[in-house]
């Protein structure tokens, strides 16, 4: 056209009128992000700034304001946004932003209708509005671990916000099963962005408030930054619902990077825009199970410490006035941006926090890609159960209250509403005299008397229901047919229950100790090639991490203290678990269908233990120890089970003693004595030891004497049976943990003959406990893959997505460096891109051995991911990207996983292969016979990225294991145990190699022999796609996405778009 030609008649002046305090920066290190674009548009030569000044703007009246063809202007405190509508109303310049509609951004409720109509996905929420402070309403209820709001309920966690959108003081409120208390976020104080209060469990009442559910990010927050409808910029940074610590660099600046956002995420930013009236626009954004979801819209907001930023923000800005103002004129970015000769080299991100070192030896061409764990649970007080039958009355009603009244159905207590009403019963019922007085004189009432006794003390310990750590169950045992209240016929009546109380296995100091030293450790050292460590991975999202856990308390707080070292995090664990571990029972927990299996091994342990005959298993060469049956088992085990019940008995009897005192002080109490205050510490397992207890002596822990007792007693009864002479070998590994508990926790109790029998006790439990999961190799195999099998299942999808993302990237990468001279437009780049989809999707498919296996991971659909953008970040090696997977589960996933490792050869589909463990490692597992606490099992995945990508070389796996916290109490050669056991606590052993130093185990060959015992890909539950994802989780959109996360392809893309 001609007019594009045409020069600009007068420059087009831009008004600032903003207040200047977010103009100006002060000393920063870089001047503010408005300073930096308005001098970059001003370097176009097109326009004049004119900055109003914070007088003008608050004496002077609007007629005498600058005059001018653009405003700039938006609402902060103290400003006068009325004032501002006026002039815009006067002078009618085209605004960046629109002034009416930031009144909105004042009221969250507001926001979220306004984007609720413009059909924004925005967390599910509900409104509470009161009149006057402490109004009671109707519509909204409050239990103790969920909140209603006009029958919308709300289970915690849940998220309370203010209603007036400058309160930036939010709450999240924890649910009592992961410990309870209260998190307030609220706007960076120095070093801090939260604050947890363990104590706190009620809401607020003095004001209006929205409750919304607490969205699951990974502790990852996204912030998104438009410049007009076309252009969104997104950065992350860590959650301060995580543990409220702001990451920093040198300089003092919150440590954040730039992340992809998908197609729907941009199509968003455009909605917002849009909704709102506002060009330049900030809002948070949740990733959550594969969606996105905005739970604030902040108005005018910059991009700090950008120079690709600005760029982009001046070009986009430029072309918006042009257009509004001088539509005649071309809006095409210059080749040569004309601020771009004399800019400053834009420092390097450099952490705070730091850690550095690599474990075994790996190729100079090899990558990490992936590192999958399996870990045991730390130290854990032991584990009890307590059984007796009730025929009392308030009992069983409250057995019927709980199961919906009816009477022949089992009823499981949990929650603290359920236990305290269990308490409020069993103190009614409680003898109030000792047993062997008269009114205890039967020798059942008696037992009856003291098992009632310990359900009330173990209610009672540690001041507060925490929902992890204890359980009852109801199950009714009799019945009889009585007439009903009305008279109108019969109905049936529980006259006698089974009360089974489990309760213990929390995880102690030491246990919480173990779990964080050993994030620590990984963090240092299971990361090779980056000068910083795990952190620099994982702050810039090149780290993909994800962690699960058990459904057990101890599992669940092993897994947050482990997250805890392994990210460098502070504060209390509750946070770190709701943001960061998910629960997988079915993958983590039980013993599946192996439980016949079990019992057939158990059995013929019996046999050898106490006759002390062994079976050679298959043939087998004497010098292969593992294939006799029930190896390990010491050749002396009838005679070492009566010293075990006679030490046993001697232990059991100091104990009682020590217990006397206790008893008949519980005596003297009245029923109706209150529950301490709550006391966080012993809810969810102390962090420290209680020094104050120690000198008192008293046991450690919570556990008072009374409950010691109990323990011991009942080992003492299971164990050996005088009446039919016979032992149960199924009791030996409770004696075990149990003397191992107290020598470690209760040394200072000087209980006579406690070392004697751990020595008894760890002779025989390292015989029986391995062959608990199989008496010999090739039913080891057959248990463990019956308990493992959902485990390994995902383990092999964990894998098979690394490699194919790997090899996308790789093809990418050399499709990249081929056609770098040819994407020179749009189009060409256009070409580019879908010739490069075809190409990886084609790999793909060959590379895969289950095409399937990339949909129905529920991991790779569902999760959020955090992708480095790699345009704006200043990092050496973008494209570097390493998938973490961690599972906390418990002895019995360890050993069954590490049965199918070491014994998979053994299969008949499987004959003539080599076992995946070297026979020297296989030894040394032979002479491991405990995988105690913090025990784990690490497989790495390296690239070898200068192999040829149809090789099956250019994947190795590298398998490596820890026996745990193995050392015994008594061990006095080793100064660091000796030191550690001051505390409570054992060290964690070093890692050991499953392979011989030089193999090669192949990711085609891992998954050959193990794939028979996995459940197939297939088999999973498939991922639910949300409404309108359905193309982002197309199996080409897929691994599409995937690519563009990592690969740069589109830096030579027109930039106005993000």
């Amino acid at each position: 056209m001609e007019g594009e030609s045409e020069p600009l008649r007068t420059k087009i002046t831009i008004g600032v009128c903003v207040m200047e305090k977010k103009v100006k920066c002060g000393s920063e290190a870089f001047s503010g992000p408005m300073l930096q674009i308005l001098d970059r548009l001003q370097a176009f030569g097109e326009f004049d700034i004119v900055h109003f000044g914070d007088k003008v703007i608050l004496e002077e009246p609007i007629e005498r304001w600058p005059v001018c063809d653009c405003l700039i202007a938006f609402y902060s405190s103290g400003y006068p946004l009325n004032k501002a509508e006026a002039y815009a109303a006067l002078r009618k310049p085209f605004l960046v932003n629109e002034l009416g509609q930031q009144h909105l951004l004042h009221d969250r409720r507001a926001v979220y209708e306004r984007l609720e109509r413009f059909g924004i996905a925005v967390p599910k929420y509900a409104l509470v509005n009161r009149e006057y402070p402490n109004q009671e309403l109707d519509y909204f209820v409050e239990e103790e671990d969920f909140v209603e709001v006009r029958g919308n309920r709300f289970w915690k966690p849940f998220v309370e916000k203010p209603v007036h959108g400058d309160d930036h003081s939010i709450m999240i409120y924890y649910p009592s099963s992961a410990g309870g208390g209260m998190k307030e976020l609220f706007r960076k104080v120095g070093n801090r962005s939260s604050e947890f209060h363990p104590e706190v469990r009620r809401v607020r009442r003095e004001g209006s408030y929205i409750y919304e559910e607490f969205m699951p990010t990974g502790g990852t927050d996204v912030k998104v930054y438009t410049v007009g409808p076309e252009y969104a910029h997104a950065e992350a940074r860590k959650s301060p619902v995580v543990d409220g610590v702001v990451m920093r660099n040198p300089d003092g600046k919150e440590v954040r990077y730039p992340v992809l956002l998908t197609p729907m995420e941009k199509e968003m930013a455009r909605e917002v825009c849009i909704a709102f009236r506002q060009a330049v626009c900030g809002f948070d954004l949740l990733r959550c199970e594969g969606r996105s979801y905005v739970c604030d819209v902040n108005g005018w907001s910059f991009v700090k410490n950008s120079y690709k930023y600005y760029d982009d923000a001046a070009c986009v800005l430029r072309k918006m006035f042009l257009e509004a103002k001088a539509p005649y004129l071309s809006s095409t970015i210059p080749p040569n941006l004309p601020w771009k000769v004399n800019e400053p080299v834009q420092p390097s991100e450099g952490l705070t926090r730091q850690g550095s070192g690599v474990i075994g030896t790996f190729g100079q061409s090899e990558e990490l890609r992936c590192v999958i764990a399996i870990i045991r649970h730390g130290d854990r007080t032991p584990k009890q159960k307590v059984k007796l039958k009730v025929t009392e009355e308030k009992l069983l009603n409250l057995m019927l209250k709980y199961n919906g009244g009816r009477p022949r159905a089992e009823t499981k207590l949990k929650s603290a509403i359920q236990l305290q009403d269990l308490l409020d019963a069993t103190r009614i019922l409680v003898p109030r005299t000792r047993p062997g007085r008269e009114s205890d004189s039967e020798a059942e009432d008696i037992e009856h008397a003291e098992k009632l006794r310990q359900v009330k003390a173990v209610l009672e310990e540690g001041g507060h229901f925490s929902g992890i750590y204890r359980k009852v169950q109801l199950k009714p045992l009799k019945w009889v047919k009585v007439a009903k209240d009305n008279g109108e016929g019969e109905e049936e009546r529980p006259t006698e229950a089974l009360m089974v109380l489990k309760y213990g296995g929390v995880l102690t100091h030491a246990g919480r100790k173990q779990a964080e030293e050993l994030g620590r450790y990984f963090r240092n050292n299971m990361y090779p090639g980056e000068g910083t460590g795990l952190l620099r991975l994982h702050s810039t999202y090149r780290h993909d991490l994800k962690i699960y856990s058990s459904d057990e308390g101890r599992v669940q707080m092993s897994a947050a203290a482990f997250a805890k070292g392994l990210l460098d995090l502070e504060g209390q664990l509750t946070p770190i678990l709701v943001s960061l571990v998910s629960k997988d029972s079915s993958m983590l927990d039980g013993l599946e269908n192996a439980s016949t299996k079990m019992e057939e091994a158990k059995a013929r342990l019996n046999e050898i233990i106490t006759s002390g005959t062994k079976t050679v298993h298959n043939n087998s060469v004497p010098e292969k120890p593992w294939m006799v049956d029930g190896a390990g088992v010491p050749p002396n085990a009838p005679e070492l089970l009566p010293e075990l019940v006679k030490l046993t008995k001697k232990v059991t009897e100091q104990v009682r003693l020590l217990a006397k005192d206790e008893i008949e002080e519980l005596a003297k109490t009245s029923p109706y004595d209150l529950i301490p205050p709550y006391d966080q510490a012993k809810a969810l397992g102390k962090t420290n030891i209680d020094v104050d207890r120690i000198a008192a002596g008293l046991p450690c822990g919570s556990e008072g004497f009374l409950l010691m007792f109990a323990r011991w007693r009942k080992l003492e009864r299971d164990l050996y049976n005088e009446r039919k002479e016979r032992f149960d070998i199924k009791q030996i590994p409770d004696v075990y943990d149990s003397c191992k508990y107290d020598l470690l926790h209760n040394a200072h109790l000087n209980l006579k003959g406690l070392d004697e029998l751990f020595k008894v006790a760890q002779l025989l439990a390292d015989g029986v406990i391995p062959n608990e999961y199989g008496i010999n190799p090739s039913q080891k195999l057959k248990i463990g893959s019956k308990i493992a099998r959902r485990l390994l299942g995902k383990i092999l999808i964990d894998l098979r997505n690394t490699r194919e993302e790997a090899l996308s990237v790789a093809e990418l990468k050399s499709n990249q460096d081929n056609n770098s001279a040819v994407q020179n437009n749009g189009r060409e780049d256009t070409d580019y891109h879908s010739k490069s989809h075809s190409k990886v999707e084609h790999t793909r498919k060959g590379t895969c051995t289950s095409e399937k296996s990339m949909d129905q991971d529920d991991d790779d659909d569902k999760e959020t991911k955090y992708r480095l953008d790699p345009k704006y970040a200043n990092v050496k090696t973008p494209d570097r990207h390493v998938r973490t997977r961690l599972y906390f589960t418990s002895e019995s996933h360890i050993h069954s996983l590490m049965n199918v490792l070491r014994y998979c050869n053994l299969d008949e589909s499987l004959q003539g292969e080599a076992s995946l463990v070297s026979d020297n490692a296989l030894e040394r597992l032979c002479r491991t016979k405990e995988l105690d606490y913090m025990s784990y099992i690490v497989l790495r995945l390296f690239e070898d990225t200068e192999v040829a990508l149809e090789d099956p070389k250019r994947f190795r796996i590298e398998m490596t294991f820890s026996r745990g916290a193995d050392l015994s109490p008594l061990e006095g050669n080793d100064s660091e145990a000796a030191s550690l056991h001051q505390e409570h606590t054992l060290p964690i052993m070093g890692p050991e190699r499953l392979q011989e130093v030089g193999s090669h185990l192949t990711l085609e060959m891992m998954e050959k022999m193990i794939r028979p015992f996995a459940m197939p890909a297939e088999d999973f539950p498939p991922p639910t796609i949300p409404q309108g994802f359905s193309g982002y989780f197309s199996k080409s959109a897929a691994v599409l996405e995937r690519l563009v996360n990592l690969w740069p392809f589109n830096k030579h893309k027109n930039t106005n778009a993000d």
